[in-house]
């Protein structure tokens, strides 16, 4: 009897003559099976599962060149997202603005400073590139367990250690240094990280305020993780804490500035500015939050978080301007060409300010996740928060033309605020897998704002396929109300008043998008494109100043953001990860009672009309953000890395002039290329011999070309007027080409 599979069973009497050969022929079963297809579900299954969700590679975010190699310029390289200042870490993401972003670490939310009002303010963004094992950053639809803003998610886990490690950067920029251990019985880890940033290199670049610029920022990180469960079970209750302080303290004495601009009329015009006094900016930040984790079975687990966070801002300022601006001689013939030929005005501005704040937040929250079978999860969650603010305002500022000061150039803020809140959140969201191709979550989550006494609820839905005639292409949407109820900083308009009436914004998102994985030269690629809506009421307005926020403190527009985002990555150079990004967006409001005046030829007034729908302070047309490496063919010891960024100009208007917001006005695109080049020296080849703890393993050495394209960016706008009351808006330019060098030892 013969036996295969696929095929029948063979029974034939045989003649056991010695060295015969037997020769069979087994017919194929008609009844036989076909091929099976067996899926599962790897690590990156929530990724084809969730809309506008993308991880990010944590070694690409310490690689990448950027100004400072701060974590959040790896965003910018990303669909959707918007950075158009190389000084800043903050970023706005599809037509929304920097203060409606989430930030998470281990499940623990973390804040940003009230009071920064320029980019070069700023130190460092909360994340440690060092400490960092995940990245999930979500552009929007976001499921119903993360919090309540309207723009982003970005979510991140630090490291839990199972070995020694430790690392040491050193720039001319700054440095960082990093340890990560864990006990003899491996039941507690640690994972400690500062860092130190030197702004002093990249600010003297700017032209329009040349000084002594003497900012000190640093900061320092502790992440400990306690295995607290039985022998047999160690890891089935955990302890984490997160603490952190940030150090920030910025003094400049502002010496001369000089900027060339363009007017209305084409004549090209020079600004010339001597300044007396200086100022300062210092923020001291403490954060610190307890994960408290239990698996009290198999399917449910529970967790208890407590998160707090005390800052301390003062913003002290007095700085005595003395302008001048005259037009220049563009006639390359001439004698006097790109000089001063007429003066157009001289005057001198003082800014005076003695403003601080105190804020002290605390929170509570427990959550609960059950999966009762393989196709349900079940996650809810509860949360109570107390906030304390209290806020000094103290400023004053006069401009002085021609020997006189007019009243409406003469502007002055004094209050002093105190705010106690309490917020109350709470969610609950089921995720059913209909199998390895269809998966769905939905629910809901509810907040409630002491101040205003409003409680608002957000649904949340998201779906997605895996199409079976193509394993590789997955389709996803994803719908839902966003709430973001105000903070102090929503509340508080341009005068210093607060409105505790406000009420919170609201926006409805609908997404769909594709997921296609495909190989290109025998390599995996991965193709995503997204098509997005927003509808938002109950919005309240600003202006955007440099790096600032100024709020009008009233729910008082309605807006939409639309838009599409693409991007393709891959290895377009084999063992390295690239991508392309494309972002194209519109996004309008409508403010109740902003109104244009129309006027005659002779320029008398004959009316007014409302404006209706006008672009939004964040309406960036085209984003395009590259992220590329390479290396040298069969050593790749030796990479290079590009990382390219362009946005298209952005509205831009002066303040106290309504009638011009949301005008054709563009300030300039941004574009800006960074260069790098390193080479790693490998000290210790794995396995050849026993480990010692704080052996060198290996040194990188990086040499980065900042702004390789010398690009005239422009990172916002100050505005003269001359005596006959003529407006001119200043160019602030951003940083010129640099080089920097960084080395990285690990260990």
């Amino acid at each position: 009897m013969a036996r295969r599979l696929g095929y029948k069973v063979l029974r034939t009497p045989l003649d056991l003559t010695k060295n015969a050969p037997q020769r069979l022929t087994l017919a194929t079963d008609a009844r036989a099976l076909g091929n099976v297809t067996v899926r599962g579900r790897g690590e990156g299954a929530d990724t084809r599962e969730q809309v506008s969700l993308t991880r990010i590679n944590p070694r690409a975010a310490k690689e990448l060149p950027s100004a400072f190699g701060d974590f959040n310029k790896i965003l910018t390289t990303l669909p959707g997202v918007v950075a158009n200042n190389e000084l800043t870490s903050t970023y706005s993401v599809r037509g929304g603005n920097y203060e409606e972003n989430l930030v998470y670490v281990n499940g623990i939310e973390v804040y940003r400073p009230f009071l920064v009002t320029a980019a070069q303010q700023e130190g460092l963004s909360f994340i440690n590139p060092d400490l960092v094992s995940q990245v999930a950053f979500s552009t929007g639809g976001w499921q119903p367990k993360f919090g309540d803003k309207l723009s982003s998610v970005l979510d991140v886990e630090y490291k839990t250690p199972a070995r020694f490690g430790a690392s040491a950067t050193a720039s001319l920029v700054g440095g960082t240094a990093h340890v990560e251990a864990t006990s003899p019985n491996k039941r507690v880890s640690y994972l400690a990280g500062i860092r130190y940033k030197n702004a002093q290199y990249v600010l003297r670049s700017l032209r329009q305020a040349q000084g002594g610029y003497n900012p000190t920022f640093y900061d320092g990180q502790l992440y400990i993780n306690a295995a607290l469960g039985g022998k047999s079970e160690p890891n089935r209750t955990t302890l984490g804490l997160l603490t952190s302080f940030a150090h920030n303290d910025y003094r400049f004495t502002p010496e001369t500035g000089q900027s060339t601009f363009s007017t209305a009329t084409n004549q090209f015009t020079r600004l010339f500015i001597a300044y007396d006094g200086r100022e300062r900016m210092q923020y001291d930040t403490y954060q610190g939050g307890l994960n408290l984790r239990h698996e009290f079975s198999p399917k449910f687990t529970g967790e208890l978080l407590a998160g707090g966070l005390i800052s301390r801002e003062l913003e002290f300022r007095d700085v005595e301007a003395s302008y001048r601006f005259a037009d220049i001689n563009v006639d390359p013939s001439s004698p006097d060409f790109n000089r001063p030929v007429r003066i157009r005005d001289l005057g001198s501005r003082f800014d005076h300010s003695r403003n601080t704040l105190s804020a002290r937040l605390a929170t509570l929250e427990a959550r609960g996740t059950w999966t009762p079978t393989s196709r349900h999860t079940v996650r809810w969650g509860a949360k109570a928060g107390r906030e304390h603010i209290e806020d000094t305002l103290n400023e004053y500022g006069f401009v002085d033309s021609a020997g006189f000061v007019p009243d409406a150039r003469n502007t002055r803020l004094r209050t002093d605020l105190t705010l106690n809140s309490d917020r109350y959140q709470g969610y609950a969201q089921h995720t059913i897998t209909f199998d390895s191709l269809r998966t769905l979550t939905y629910g809901v989550r509810a907040h409630y704002w002491s101040v205003n006494r409003q409680l608002v609820f957000s649904p949340r839905v998201q779906y997605s396929f895996i199409t079976r005639r193509n394993p590789e292409l997955a389709f996803k949407v994803a719908a839902g109300v966003y709430y973001q109820p105000p903070f102090y900083r929503e509340l508080r308009n341009q005068l210093g008043q607060l409105n505790p009436e406000l009420r919170a914004q609201r926006s409805l998102h609908v997404i769909a998008g594709q997921d296609l994985k495909f190989q290109q030269w025998g390599r995996p690629f991965r193709f995503t494109g997204e098509v997005y809506f927003k509808y938002l009421t109950d919005v309240v307005p600003y202006d955007l100043d440099n790096v600032r926020l100024r709020y009008f403190a009233r729910n008082n527009a309605t807006a939409y953001a639309a838009g599409l985002d693409a991007r393709v990555a891959g290895e377009f150079v084999p063992g390295t990860e690239s991508w392309f990004s494309l972002g194209v967006l519109t996004t309008r409001e409508n403010l109740d009672d902003d109104f244009v005046t129309l006027r005659d030829e002779e320029g008398k007034e004959i009316g007014r009309e409302e404006k209706g729908y006008i672009r939004r302070p964040t309406d960036q047309r085209l984003n395009v953000g590259i992220f590329f490496q390479d290396h040298l063919p069969n050593n790749p010891s030796v990479k290079g890395y590009v990382n390219f960024v362009f946005g298209s100009g952005l509205p831009f208007s002066p303040p106290n002039l309504p009638e011009e917001r949301g005008t054709t006005k563009l300030s300039r695109s941004y574009k800006r290329v960074d260069l790098g080049v390193s080479k790693v020296l490998t000290l210790r080849t794995a396995g050849a011999t026993p480990r010692r703890t704080g052996q060198l393993e290996s040194l990188w050495l990086g040499l980065e070309i900042l702004n390789v394209l010398a690009a005239n960016n422009v990172g916002g706008y100050s505005y003269l007027q001359d005596v006959n009351g003529d407006t001119y808006s200043v160019p602030n330019y951003l940083s010129q080409r640099l080089v920097n060098l960084r080395v990285i030892a690990r260990f």
